[in-house]
């Protein structure tokens, strides 16, 4: 699968006498067809970068309970910070995907690594509630933001023909993997060592990636001489795209005014608001109220990151073959059910109904990207990067209105139960809203013969 080359067919019919026919040379000009195609590389580096962005997705959720602990801060202040977060890690993603196309992935990456570690190191000198805003919520968030899934699909669109689907899953389920990575270690360093320590690893793992990335990654298969993967003919480089702002909004008002744009922002926003902004945000502080230990319970959500990557990458075999609207669906559908039941999961020990649901919901994580990346591309063509960035801006909106309201939840009713049974009321919606996204008409292939 990982390979693009046609090999000379050989039969056993072939006298032996007959001379070997010469290998035509290559044209000078001519892309290259490598034995492992360049673009799985590109797809290898992104990959390892989304693993290591995932360590500053992990924090927030563990840092609730030591800063109340230590500053007497509110768990709605703290949720606030961890909403303005989330919101700029969405809002940035189309300016991101369209300041990629004027500068280049690896710029763009390498000055969004550099900022996260300068936001994450600030925060181990905050004696203050904004700063935990400014350092946290608008460094950290408008660095995250930038390396975004909007990053994962510019490279697929990019360096991919075929496979689409199949890549799209893989660097969906990089988060995961990421978050299985660190959720053990920096859930260990904020009990054993306390928050700064934490903080301090994941400004550390943002250092070390940048020269990863700059030396590594490409922007386009015509940088090394390559047609995308797949692809029938040589793609030249197009130039940089001026006017990355300009570009991102005019985007954003020309899908606006289209039904699927409005339908697939909505259900994103829900996907956000079920996942990142309720359980990533509230799962361990929420467990811990029914005496689970902090260590035990961002373990299970590691867990889930175990069980995400087959869920994400299935869902990307999946969107190659299947109609995404349905996929998107039936994703939304079940993890509505999933999080009716949690509230009665939740006890001091890990028992096996809570396993179950781990690995139910661990595989509905984000298995709704795959099918959201592949209707944007089918409904807005060379922009979908830029107008999937905009969608997941809803998502991350989505997700910041949950992590402020759940901690307001908690403060004002002792529990989160209100906001999983909320949670599992909205999914249900979004399911019915996608089914009602209408399929982008095929146009018939032009004909060969005159």
């Amino acid at each position: 699968m990982l390979c693009d080359v046609t090999e000379t067919a050989k039969t056993s019919a072939t006298p032996p006498a007959l001379p070997r026919t010469p290998r035509t040379p290559r044209t000078p000009g001519t892309p290259r067809t490598p034995r492992v195609h360049r673009a799985w590389f590109v797809a290898a580096v992104t990959f390892v970068t989304i693993i290591g962005a995932a360590a500053f997705a992990s924090l927030p959720g563990l840092l609730i309970e030591p800063l109340h602990s230590e500053f007497d801060w509110s768990r709605g202040t703290i949720g606030f910070a961890v909403s303005v977060n989330l919101a700029l890690y969405g809002l940035t993603a189309p300016f991101a995907a369209a300041l990629m196309d004027r500068f280049g992935i690896r710029r763009v990456v390498a000055v969004a690594l550099s900022v996260i570690a300068l936001g994450s190191l600030l925060t181990v000198w905050m004696t203050a509630a904004w700063q935990l805003v400014l350092f946290w919520g608008v460094l950290v968030g408008l660095g995250s933001g930038s390396m975004a899934l909007a990053f994962a699909a510019t490279v697929t669109n990019r360096w991919f023909v075929a496979r689409r689907g199949l890549v799209t899953g893989i660097l969906t389920a990089a988060g995961a993997s990421g978050q299985l990575v660190f959720l053990p270690l920096l859930s260990w360093l904020v009990e054993n060592h306390g928050w700064r320590p934490a903080s301090v690893t994941v400004a550390l793992c943002a250092l070390v990636i940048v020269p990863f990335v700059w030396l590594l990654l490409r922007d386009h298969p015509a940088d090394v001489g390559l047609a995308p993967y797949g692809a029938a003919e040589f793609v030249p480089k197009p130039g940089p795209v001026q006017g990355a702002a300009r570009r991102a909004v005019t985007v954003l008002l020309k899908a606006a005014r289209t039904g699927p744009f409005w339908l697939l922002a909505g259900t994103f926003a829900i996907c956000g608001a079920s996942t990142n902004g309720l359980v990533r945000t509230h799962f361990v502080p929420a467990a811990h109220d029914h005496g689970m230990p902090i260590t035990a319970a961002a373990s299970l959500l590691a867990v889930i990151g175990v069980f995400d990557v087959v869920g994400t990458i299935a869902s990307g075999w999946f969107t190659d073959r299947f109609e995404s609207r349905r996929l998107l669906a039936t994703y939304y559908a079940l993890r509505g059910v999933s999080l009716l039941f949690l509230p009665m999961l939740l006890a001091p020990s890990v028992h096996p109904p809570m396993v179950f649901f781990i690995v139910f919901y661990g595989l509905d994580w984000v298995a709704t990207v795959p099918p959201t990346i592949a209707l944007c591309r089918e409904h807005y063509g060379e922009d979908s990067a830029i107008v999937f960035g905009w969608v997941l801006a809803s998502h991350q909106v989505g997700a910041a209105v949950v992590a402020f309201a759940g901690g307001l939840a908690r403060d004002a009713f002792g529990s989160y139960d209100v906001v999983w049974y909320a949670s599992g009321a909205l999914c249900a919606a979004a399911a019915l809203m996608a089914l009602v996204i209408r399929r982008r008409p095929t146009l018939p292939e032009p004909s060969l013969t005159r």
